[in-house]
């Protein structure tokens, strides 16, 4: 029997999912928007199965049931969705911040499904389910995130549902991804936009005379700015700990832009850890 997969929120996640899970078989694919406009882009772009604005149509038969909308709108939908899917359905979700939003679902769903945070390191500057492909966890990195309460059976289902998406499974704790992924994505995002700044204070005419080193050192900051901040607020205590260990790495390589051996020594340790990174076919974020 085919399995129903129900993923809530039509952006570039979402969309990915359901590309994905149709191309490699197994799943009937709904996918929940909550405008009729969106609804209406999914089902020209023929992106899932079935595409609807009805929550409870949308996870009545699933098995499982992605949640692809921003943190900070996860507890408000995992309430309304708890009591209308089947008692048994498992849920995860995409969210780039664990600790508090695992938490939250996993009281949510405690009597009623079965929960377990995952977190695909497949974003794009790039948002909205136009730009969404079947590719796009292409060997990417699929954090799962399972509690101490956490259902085994459940955390084995959804590790094998992103190994079929294509995507290489890790398992950390919550409170660990967040500090992992402070230091690897929202320390990242936030230079990104530092570095943009401080060329606008010092100089705008420079950017006039920008190559594409500072555009891809640069490119997250395209990302959208809303979604950022909710998620460097959600996770403000890793990622100020990581800005913190930043400034004081960067007060030490100051002393070092006069002294050519030292410098050449910290670079090339740095190109040597850059070329180590496992880096999938695809970019990603």
């Amino acid at each position: 029997m085919q399995q129903q997969l129900a993923i809530l929120g039509p952006g570039l996640l979402g969309g990915s999912i359901a590309l994905a899970a149709r191309a490699r078989g197994g799943f009937g694919v709904s996918l929940w928007a909550r405008r009729p406009e969106a609804v209406a882009e999914v089902e020209r772009l023929q992106i899932a199965d079935r595409a609807t604005s009805d929550l409870r149509a949308a996870v009545a038969d699933a098995s499982l049931i992605v949640l692809c909308v921003p943190v900070g709108a996860m507890p408000a939908l995992a309430a309304q969705i708890v009591e209308v899917m089947p008692v048994d359905a498992i849920v995860t979700d995409v969210g780039s911040v664990k600790g508090t939003v695992c938490a939250e679902l996993a009281a949510i769903f405690r009597d009623r499904g079965r929960f377990v945070g995952s977190h695909p390191m497949a974003g794009s500057d790039q948002t909205g389910i136009a730009f969404a492909r079947a590719d796009l966890f292409a060997g990417a990195a699929a954090i799962v995130t399972p509690r101490a309460d956490s259902d085994p059976a459940a955390l084995a289902q959804v590790a094998a549902f992103w190994e079929l998406l294509g995507a290489r499974v890790l398992q950390v704790a919550p409170a660990e991804h967040d500090r992992i992924v402070a230091l690897i994505s929202h320390l990242p995002h936030l230079l990104a936009a530092v570095l943009v700044e401080t060329v606008a204070s010092e100089d705008p005419a420079a950017f006039d005379f920008c190559g594409p080193g500072f555009r891809d050192t640069t490119r997250v900051a395209g990302g959208p700015p809303a979604m950022w901040a909710e998620i460097l607020r959600t996770n403000s205590t890793a990622v100020r700990a990581a800005t913190e260990a930043l400034i004081e790495k960067l007060r030490g390589i100051a002393t070092l832009l006069d002294r050519d051996r030292p410098m050449t020594e910290f670079l090339t340790q740095a190109k040597t850890q850059r070329d180590r990174l496992r880096l999938p076919k695809t970019p990603h974020a």
